[in-house]
């Protein structure tokens, strides 16, 4: 059991950096620091765009509109955040005191 937890703190560690990566690359293409007609760059792009949307979906559908600013990946951050705490705090040491 103690496998499977850190296997889902890893993902959220993943899904973590995907979310960070994400917001950086919107930022570069909304300043314009990158090329978005560049290849590379476009695939990156539609994989983060991919990995990400589903996440900031929900979430945009709550969240006020702010005209040009995004506070969706702040509160899967948040989220994120949240979940590793309740498993590293809460489930961890229960698996360990139930010997599982």
């Amino acid at each position: 059991m103690l496998a499977v937890l850190q296997v889902v703190l890893l993902v959220l560690d993943i899904v973590w950096w995907l979310v960070i990566l994400s917001a950086i690359l919107s930022w570069l293409y909304a300043f314009n620091v990158v090329n978005s007609r560049n290849q590379f760059v476009d695939a990156i792009g539609n994989f983060l765009y991919r990995a990400t949307e589903p996440l900031y979906r929900p979430i945009r559908r709550f969240l006020p509109d702010l005209g040009g600013i995004d506070l969706s990946p702040l509160v899967v951050l948040l989220l994120i955040f949240f979940l590793q705490q309740v498993i590293a705090i809460y489930l961890i040491p229960a698996v360990y005191r139930a010997g599982l």
